[in-house]
């Protein structure tokens, strides 16, 4: 970072701001006049001490006043434990700053900012707030002490106004006039890329106006530096570039008319290309609020809109760099944004400032995944292995105390949880209660034929608490994985080992260790592996996920043998409905590399278990393969149901399509369910065909809306009000008859509103459409419009002589249609007005 400039305090004595990180420590601040004298009677020695040092003395116990009652503590001192336990209470840290400010305690308020700095880092306002307190003259050097802590890392424009208005203030003389003029340099280098630093490069301008010259010389030196400093301020999109623009060009004829058009036109393409660049960069702010507005911002911000060339790439750089300091301030807890910062850092090679990124945001965000897993792989390419631990140790221990507060809440809710003799948290048995979890690839397909689904499955006690298990567990199979990576197979078996005595360590870090073995160990491998997962059976037999795993491991081994028995052993601890997918691997297997007579045996045990499920079922899952399903897209109509007629296709071949999707779900559904189903559909036909017809768009005569008040013809009492032995799958002959009896009454009622004939193409898109029945906004009557249409008035150069005629009379018992006609005044069209 470039050293700061040096700002001359009133008397003369310039002090040098240097760019050595010089903390502020609340401990070692020299004492004021008022506590050195309170103190120096009570131990004058101390204050000796005191003064060498730079520490406040400590009071000696012998001259300590001995108070027999302790005072309470203050509202401050009660506020500030609070935000201790609960740091993110912006209401509170108000408060607090209230409080201190309004105490006079320069103590108080010193220690009110710093706790305040601490949580909400490279805030601005409360930095100048914070500054505010010591400009006094007395306490300038304070003052310079926290403007270069603030300073080194602020993007804030705020803030470093605020700085340039100090410098100045404390540089009144003419000879300090090159102090303020760094100071400037110092602050646009820094922010001058910023579209609000606007004011900044205006008041430099007005600042190099104002200096005095003596000669000739002194007036050249000066137009040079405005000429310089306006070229570089209308090439940057700022909020008053088109003001900075008239002012150079007002400025350049001033001088010289005929270099003034050289410069202007010179400049102009950078200054309309920053003009445009401010338009798209005004709609980026305005739209900054979500963390995806953000991350669209810093990609066109990298991209390089203002088209730097390479020559200029240190500006874009430093374009680029402002703007995710500013990012990372706003979103601050969203490690996505910090993660962005790291990689565009890294990428132009400032590995250090990279790191510090990511530890900057691990602060932010103490249990970020993101953020840790990048920094320990940074570390370890670059061989510091006792970082890497370190990196994962804290992390794991945040989140398993993070685990412990969540289970103190659970169980404070709920008693679905206890404890084993062993001390592991295990959930109380609930019947047909499962967890879901990863499967294999194929348990289920998308295409198949039967989504398996437990209609009684319940969720999880506590899904959440389930959830943050594994992924602390995740957090166990990155470090055993960087373990074996960076050291050998016995470093991460200690780290294994570790991780086994951890109570919340979840089954999927047994699997990993147990595939790690089987993979990097060449001597033994696959031993030690299936040890791993009996040591993890033992404790999470339970668990239907993890018994899925270790029986896809040994089929994949080709250990048929150790696989049969596993399934034989563990089928029969689980119900039913949690065992489907333990019977679904299985048979999947035997399908493809058992014998007939296996499978057979297999789907009778499964009938068994599962009584409910229709036959063809296990037989068409038999015949599949890596999801191709060609019973149930070719054979079993459900992928039918999508094929549309051909065009110019009749009445009866849609009706035949639609027979043979009836019989086909016929044979899936059990017969007692199919018969209960198309029960309950029979009693509902009349009202479902009154329905239908009320809302059927009306392309006939009006006398057809009065449809649905008919009474129900006979033939639809008869199929309501028929004896049960008629219902429709009674036996095939009598639905085959009603069918019949079905498709005439649809043909007749067809021909009776029978349209004139369309083309083919037509009729091929009216069959595209719809259902009306599936239609459920607002109606419209089309006399009401054709009406509205028909007495329009439409002005004319020529205004008509006779009122349009009047409207039909109503037809019928039907309310009249409204009259949208203009006004026609009192003698007109009965009065009416709309």
């Amino acid at each position: 970072m470039s050293e700061l400039p040096v700002i001359g305090n009133d008397s003369g004595t310039p002090t040098e701001h240097t760019s050595q990180d010089t903390s502020y420590n609340g401990d070692k601040t020299q004492p004021t006049e008022d506590i050195l004298n309170a103190l120096n009677a009570l131990n004058p020695k101390a204050i000796l001490e005191a003064t060498q040092n730079g520490h406040e003395p400590a009071l000696a116990p012998d001259d300590t006043p001995q108070d027999t009652s302790m005072d309470p503590p203050s509202e401050w001192h009660v506020l500030r434990e609070k935000l201790r336990e609960h740091p993110h209470d912006p209401e509170g840290w108000n408060n607090l700053v209230d409080i201190a400010e309004n105490s006079d305690d320069l103590e108080q308020v010193k220690q009110t900012y710093e706790a305040l700095l601490e949580t909400y880092p490279n805030t601005s306002s409360a930095q100048i707030a914070y500054l505010n307190h010591f400009l006094s003259p007395g306490l300038f050097q304070y003052a310079e002490e926290l403007f270069k802590r603030f300073l080194r890392t602020s993007p804030s424009v705020d803030l470093w106004k605020f700085y340039i208005t100090y410098v100045r203030r404390v540089n009144t003389s003419p000879t300090s006039r090159e102090a303020v003029s760094r100071a400037y340099e110092f602050a646009l280098n820094r922010i001058g890329q910023d579209k609000d630093s606007g004011e900044i490069w205006y008041g430099y301008v007005q600042f190099l106006k104002a200096g005095e010259t003596n000669t000739t010389w002194e007036e050249q030196q000066k137009m040079d530096a405005l000429r310089k400093v306006y070229h570089r301020a209308v090439q940057i999109p700022l909020e008053n570039v088109e003001k900075l623009w008239s002012e150079l060009e007002a400025f350049e004829n001033g001088l010289n008319k005929i270099t003034a058009k050289k410069f202007m036109s010179d400049l102009s393409p950078s200054h309309m290309q920053a003009r445009t660049v401010l338009r798209q960069l005004q709609r980026h702010l305005a739209e900054r609020a979500l963390v995806g507005a953000w991350k669209t911002y810093l990609k066109w911000e990298e991209n390089n809109p203002l088209e730097f060339e390479e020559k200029d790439k240190a500006t874009l750089v430093s374009r680029v760099q402002l703007v995710y300091r500013k990012a990372v301030i706003r979103m601050r807890y969203y490690s996505e944004i910090w993660y962005m910062a790291f990689v565009w850092t890294n990428s132009i090679g400032k590995q250090e400032e990279a790191l510090n990124i990511l530890k900057a945001g691990m602060e932010a965000n103490p249990t970020s995944f993101l953020l840790h897993f990048a920094y320990a792989e940074m570390q370890e390419s670059r061989k510091e292995y006792a970082e890497v631990n370190a990196t994962f140790d804290k992390l794991i221990d945040r989140l398993h105390v993070q685990l412990e507060e969540l289970e103190a809440r659970v169980n404070s809710a709920t008693s679905s949880f206890s404890s084993d003799v062993t001390g592991r948290s295990v959930a109380t048995s609930v019947p047909n209660s499962t967890t879901p979890g990863p499967t294999e690839p194929g348990t289920a397909s998308n295409n198949s034929s039967f989504a398996t689904q437990n209609a009684d499955e319940k969720p999880p006690k506590s899904k959440e608490l389930q959830e943050r298990r594994s992924e602390y567990g995740l957090v166990w199979i990155m470090y055993i994985r960087y373990a074996r990576r960076a050291h050998d197979l016995k470093t991460f078996r200690a780290v294994f080992a570790k991780a086994r005595k951890d109570r919340w360590t979840p089954w999927e870090v047994y699997e990993a260790a147990a595939l790690m073995e089987y993979h990097c160990n060449k001597d033994g491998g696959l031993g030690v592996a299936c040890r791993i997962f009996e040591k993890g059976l033992e404790s999470f037999g339970d668990e239907i996920e993890f018994v899925l795993r270790y029986l896809g491991f040994l089929i994949s081994v080709n250990d048929d043998n150790n696989a049969r028995a596993l399934f034989e052993r563990v089928i029969t601890a689980f119900s039913p409905e949690r065992a489907r997918l333990l019977w679904e691997r299985w048979a999947r297997y035997e399908y493809q590399f058992g014998d007939l007579e296996a499978a057979q045996k297999l789907e009778k045990r499964i009938a068994e278990v599962y009584p409910t499920d229709p036959p063809i079922k296990r037989f068409a899952q038999r015949h599949t393969y890596l999801g191709t399903d060609a019973i149930a897209a070719r054979d079993l109509g459900f992928a039918m149901a999508g094929r549309q007629p051909a065009a110019g296709g009749n009445v009866a071949t849609s009706v035949a399509t639609l027979d043979r999707r009836t019989e086909s779900f016929q044979s899936m559904v059990p017969s007692s369910q199919m018969l209960q189903t198309q029960t309950s559909k029979r009693h509902s036909t009349p009202d479902l065909k009154r329905r239908e017809d009320s809302v059927k768009p009306d392309f006939g005569p009006p006398s057809k809306r009065q449809r649905p008040l008919t009474p129900p013809r006979e033939r639809d009492r008869e199929r309501s009000d028929g004896p049960p032995h008629r219902r429709r799958f009674a036996s095939p002959a009598g639905w085959e008859k009603e069918r019949d009896r079905e498709l005439g009454h649809l043909k007749r009622d067809r021909d009776e509103d029978k349209p004139s004939p369309l083309p083919a193409v037509l009729s091929w898109f009216v069959g595209q459409l719809p259902n009306p029945a599936t239609f459920d906004g607002p109606i419209f009557r089309v006399d009401d419009l054709m009406t509205l249409f028909r007495n329009a008035v439409i002005p004319s150069v020529t205004r008509r002589a006779t009122p349009p005629p009047p409207p039909p009379p109503p037809r019928g018992a039907v309310r009249p249609p409204p009259d949208y006609g203009p006004y026609q005044g009192p003698g007109g069209r009965g009065g009416r007005r709309y």
